[in-house]
């Protein structure tokens, strides 16, 4: 199962990626919203996480442009955001994201979303 991880913060991609790459995932990373719009039509993963406060375009009108292109609008988008505040989740589901999730991320609990949305896909 092939994964674009949209996240601009070093640490957050080290620690993430390697730790799906261990669960058996094959990740991609996109550093800015632009590259990860750019990559989810290139690429077409399997699932996008989405990190929301991005530079050059942030993860709420990235995911929306993924959701509008007929290739990408069937990719679930999962939203990751650091600082959760009352109506996050709901601006995350209005622009297009199919989860949402915190950060720092509880590695079952996202596996467990993850799994939800893309049923009968395994890590490899």
């Amino acid at each position: 199962m092939k994964i674009l991880y949209v996240e601009d913060n070093d640490d957050n991609i080290y620690m993430l990626e390697k730790r799906l790459k261990r669960a058996g995932f094959t990740v991609m990373i996109a550093r800015d919203g632009a590259q990860g719009v750019a990559m989810a039509a290139a690429e077409l993963p399997d699932l996008i996480l989405m990190d929301m406060g991005l530079p050059v375009l942030d993860g709420w009108e990235a995911t929306r442009q993924i959701k509008a292109a007929p290739q990408t609008k069937h990719i679930p988008v999962i939203a990751l955001t650091a600082n959760a505040m009352t109506g996050d989740k709901e601006k995350a589901m209005a622009a297009g994201c199919d989860d949402f999730d915190t950060k720092p991320v509880e590695l079952p609990r996202l596996l467990g979303k993850i799994q939800a949305l893309v049923p009968g896909e395994q890590a490899s």
